[in-house]
């Protein structure tokens, strides 16, 4: 029996591939699609998304063949009317490595997922959709569209806003849709403009977009976007804005309309919903594919473990974490705000309500040491004499604060205070126990 089946090939749905793989736990991965998507869609990289990637072996890549977000260019047809920045460039630091927005192409993004995944003995598997959802009290079974009946101990739907799984399980995706808001979304080249600046037309002081040209790193194409206005050719919405722009080929186009959803539950049974499957964004903040990435790296270890009581903490956790999340999105696309600052990175986000959060600090992320944290393990910052076995790895403690302080293996502290409650803990969740002295 497979123990886990992921449904959806996304970021998702490869982050969590990834974190099931490096720790030995028996996946399927399965597509609806005959291979891997194409076209650009969510192109930013979060600070806290980078930090996950680190762990999971391909942050060398994503910067190495990504970018720093060019400064914005505004025109009034061939002239220059306003320049600026999204956000001021950060320094690293050792508690935030990654400060700032990485650039990347969702396909590339996905590329590097999967090949990390491929090292890890994992794939994709194309063209086998799920069409029917079963479910006891042991297992679930899900049907594909190749006609196998795949059993496993649990399943996760990262199979996008049109989730599939979703809707099997009756679970209503709860918000709105802004029927008026739709927008050409297009993968086009030309040799009219530089690759140093995102070029929009429109009013910046009245923050209306006509339409922008984005250049993509490593790649001579451009990713159009504009708002719908009853034309969804790239090269007639261009002469009406920007005539003096060619665009020597049209890639790829697609139209799409802002949805601000979640689901009303992320877990039922043995089934998990994550990534757009849970939750869809505005894409202003670019929060959504990082969002997934988090609901992965949240779940993965959990499911790892095991233990029921722990999987009910996913839900717990991430639920609170997509409606503030679709909140931040949502307030900034009404807003029409071009800048961003620290709201946008993740790096605040906690989980300080969360029965796995004990002590003063827990349910914070811990920032550095990174070198620590690498790995499946969890981290205790402790000076200790105690073997808690493979589970848990010990490091110095970073201070001469009181207490320890017990790491998760995705960077959240669950454990902050005296040693003598460390043991009831590890034990209560089903991650450990001591083994003996190790003096």
């Amino acid at each position: 029996m497979t123990n886990v089946l992921i449904v959806g090939s996304g970021p998702t749905g490869l982050t969590l591939g990834i974190e099931l793989a490096r720790r030995g736990v028996a996946f399927r991965i399965v597509e609806r699609s005959s291979g891997p998507a194409e076209g650009v869609r969510g192109k930013g990289l979060q600070p806290r998304t980078l930090e996950v990637f680190d762990d999971l072996g391909v942050i060398d890549e994503i910067l190495a063949t990504g970018s720093a977000y060019p400064p914005l260019r505004s025109y009034q047809g061939e002239q220059v009317v306003w320049e600026g920045r999204m956000d001021e460039p950060r320094e690293p630091s050792p508690g935030v490595p990654y400060p700032n927005l990485v650039m990347q192409p969702q396909w590339r993004t996905e590329r590097i997922l999967r090949d990390r995944l491929a090292e890890l003995g994992g794939h994709v598997e194309y063209g086998a959709g799920v069409t029917a959802v079963e479910q006891d009290a042991e297992s679930v079974t899900a049907t594909l569209a190749t006609g196998e009946r795949v059993r496993c101990s649990h399943l996760v739907a990262a199979d996008g806003g049109r989730s599939t799984v979703r809707k099997l399980l009756g679970v209503g995706f709860l918000g709105d849709t802004y029927e008026s808001d739709r927008a050409v979304l297009a993968d086009v080249r030309t040799r009219d403009l530089d690759r140093d600046h995102w070029h929009l037309w429109g009013d910046m002081a009245a923050k209306v977009l006509h339409v922008s040209l984005c250049p993509l790193p490593g790649t001579d194409v451009f990713q159009l976007v504009a708002p719908y206005t009853g034309e969804d050719d790239p090269r007639r919405i261009l002469a009406e804005h920007a005539p003096h722009v060619t665009l020597d080929e049209v890639i790829w186009r697609s139209e799409y309309r802002v949805n601000v959803r979640m689901a009303e539950r992320f877990r039922v049974g043995r089934v998990f919903l994550a990534g757009d499957a849970a939750h869809v964004h505005s894409p202003a903040g670019g929060q959504g594919l990082n969002t997934g990435v988090q609901d992965a790296y949240n779940l993965g270890w959990k499911l790892a473990l095991g233990g029921e009581r722990l999987l009910d903490t996913y839900e717990h956790e991430r639920m609170e974490v997509a409606a503030d999340v679709l909140g931040l999105s949502t307030r900034l696309y009404r807003e029409r705000e071009h800048k961003r600052g620290g709201e946008t990175d993740q790096l605040a986000i906690g989980y300080t309500d969360s029965p796995l959060s004990v002590g003063e600090r827990g349910g914070e992320r811990l920032g550095g040491p990174f070198d620590a944290q690498r790995g499946t393990h969890f981290t205790l910052l402790a000076a200790t004499g105690r073997d808690y076995g493979d589970a848990v790895r010990v490091h110095p403690p970073l201070d001469g604060r009181q207490g320890v302080i017990l790491v998760r293996p995705d960077g959240y502290i669950g454990y902050h205070g005296d040693e003598s409650g460390l043991s009831a803990y590890l034990s209560g969740w089903g991650i450990a126990a001591p083994l003996a002295s190790a003096r």
